[in-house]
């Protein structure tokens, strides 16, 4: 069966969100957003390719910062309103230059710092 992007469930503003997680150790990595463009481009260079919201263009991960995140698969949800791209990470995911975005746990009311940049 031939992959189409436009059966995806997109919002409002024609985006689906994206979790990125690492396929050596299953960890979560990011969450972003795509439109049909960006998975097309995704699937057809396999370089992740997300749609910045804040500056309305595509972004190729680690296409400035070098931390490049490497397609190796890319799923769906049962919906098709998600998904999850498994990627081979170059270097931290987060532009905070830790190894992933999801560094800060809320416990007993607090925020808790549980990650160091690298």
């Amino acid at each position: 069966m031939t992959f189409n992007p436009a059966t995806l469930v997109f919002n409002e503003s024609g985006l689906i969100p994206v979790i990125a997680q690492s396929e050596a150790t299953g960890e979560v990595l990011m969450m972003a957003w795509m439109n049909a463009e960006a998975v097309q481009h995704t699937i057809d260079t396999r370089k992740v390719t997300y749609w910045s919201r804040s500056r309305q263009s595509f972004w190729v991960k680690g296409e400035t910062s070098g931390n490049v995140q490497q397609l190796i698969d890319l799923r769906m949800d049962c919906d098709k309103d998600c998904l999850l791209a498994l990627v081979k990470q170059t270097g931290p995911a987060c532009h905070t230059n830790r190894r992933s975005c999801f560094y800060t746990s809320v416990s007993e009311g607090s925020e808790i710092e549980v990650m160091s940049p690298e």
